[in-house]
């Protein structure tokens, strides 16, 4: 969550990131009036507090009569006391909960708008001309199937629609990119993680999922937990109410966890194939740093992706994602899309998020400074690899045949020099 005593000091700096967002300002004005109305109850408390510590001290030095009175009188001031120490609770709850409810402060240059307004800053590499080599590309799911690799059939037979098997080649290829990707995470400094897909609601909760995305989110109501649609999460809550060392830089991890996904407001979005689905798999780069190297670091994990996909030889643009497409904790973000052949566009392969202190307020992690005192710490995030990274390599790299040239980068990792199209059984 945001700094309370930032929304104190300057309201209208939060009004303005709420109408960036397309979110209610009203919220705001909600979180004051909540706020001043916790600190009036709190020094009643205090004031009472006062007042009965200092009758303590006259029923103490009081003798017979007037000592019964006093101590009648204590018995009513102990009265209100808990009584205003019950409003005082309340209202911390009030603004707790209020506060919980406002977004992340977008950062400074973010491009304004919604969904269709995040700026392009670069285009890297050309889309193959399937024409001049003579042939029509085929989409993932035919060359996946023509590979024995991706059977949606099976899938839905087993869990219902979007829930793909990936089998023989299929696997292969999403196993050796997951390899490939924790390989140079480690080669970067990353802690390889493989964390719990399960979490408690104050976890979920804490890194922002649980407000307006909440319906994207798998639930286990017996059991009071989530599942996972990133790695982000167990991440996040991995140094929950901890003081972090950061003297020697970031601490950086990266998780390899299966994801799930509802995908509640996609209906009839790509229902083909396995763009979205509810299950995949990803791995995911995570870092705790001090606020002040949040935007470089934030850099070096669009470096870091970028670096992966130059590799995979994959076609892309960068993006600057516009305020009102941030999720509630990121105060940026930037993506990365690889161009998709069959559908002349290109789609989204890599996210980078910086969440400044905003989840690391809700989680109370925090970093020991020089002086002794403690702050909180700034969160980032990267996807380093998914499922969905197999759309854009089949497609990239089919030949007119049927077969998938495997970048050279993933051959050791994935066996095979050219996946070849098998009979189907």
């Amino acid at each position: 969550m945001i700094d309370l005593r930032a929304l104190r000091a300057d309201p209208d700096a939060v009004r303005a990131s709420q109408r960036l967002r397309g979110e209610d300002e009203g919220v705001v004005d909600a979180v004051v009036a909540a706020d001043d109305r916790r600190r009036s109850a709190l020094s009643g408390f205090e004031r009472a507090r006062a007042e009965q510590k200092a009758h303590g001290k006259q029923v103490a030095q009081a003798r017979g009569e007037e000592k019964q009175a006093l101590v009648a009188a204590a018995k009513d001031l102990s009265g209100r006391v808990k009584e205003l120490q019950a409003e005082a609770a309340e209202a911390e709850a009030e603004v707790e909960r209020l506060l919980r409810s406002v977004a992340n402060l977008v950062g400074d240059g973010v491009p304004p708008g919604g969904e269709d307004d995040s700026v392009v800053l670069e285009t890297v590499g050309a889309p193959r001309d399937f024409a001049a080599e003579g042939f029509a590309p085929r989409d993932h799911l035919e060359l996946g199937e023509l590979l024995g690799g991706i059977d949606m059939a099976r899938g839905a037979k087993v869990s219902g629609a979007r829930f793909p098997f990936l089998v023989g080649a299929g696997a292969r290829l999403e196993l050796g990119l997951m390899q490939y990707a924790m390989s140079r995470a480690v080669a970067w400094g990353f802690v390889p993680v493989v964390p719990p897909t399960l979490v408690t609601p104050e976890v979920m909760g804490g890194t922002g999922f649980l407000g307006a995305h909440a319906d994207e989110v798998y639930r286990l109501a017996d059991d009071d937990l989530y599942l996972v649609g990133t790695s982000e999460v167990p991440l996040a809550g991995f140094h929950a109410d901890e003081i972090l060392d950061l003297s020697d830089g970031p601490l950086r991890y990266a998780g390899w966890s299966t994801c799930y996904r509802r995908e509640a407001g996609s209906h009839g979005k790509d229902t083909r194939g396995i763009i979205r689905v509810h299950q995949f798999t990803k791995v995911e780069m995570f870092s705790y740093v001090t606020a002040a190297d949040a935007d470089a670091e934030h850099l070096r994990l669009l470096a870091w992706e970028r670096e992966v996909l130059d590799a995979m030889g994959l076609p892309y643009q960068v993006l600057h994602i516009a305020a009102g497409d941030l999720g509630t904790s990121a105060a940026r973000k930037y993506d990365c899309e690889a161009w998709v052949p069959t559908q002349g566009r290109y789609r989204e392969l890599t996210s980078t998020s910086s969440c400044t202190t905003f989840q690391a307020r809700r989680l109370g992690i925090r970093e020991r400074t020089a002086d002794g005192s403690t702050t909180p710490v700034a969160t980032l995030n990267g996807t380093l690899a998914t499922t969905r990274w197999l759309v854009a390599l089949l497609e990239n790299h089919q030949q007119a045949d049927g077969s998938v040239v495997v970048p050279e980068a993933l051959r050791p990792f994935v066996g095979l020099d050219v996946l070849e199209p098998v009979r189907r059984r």
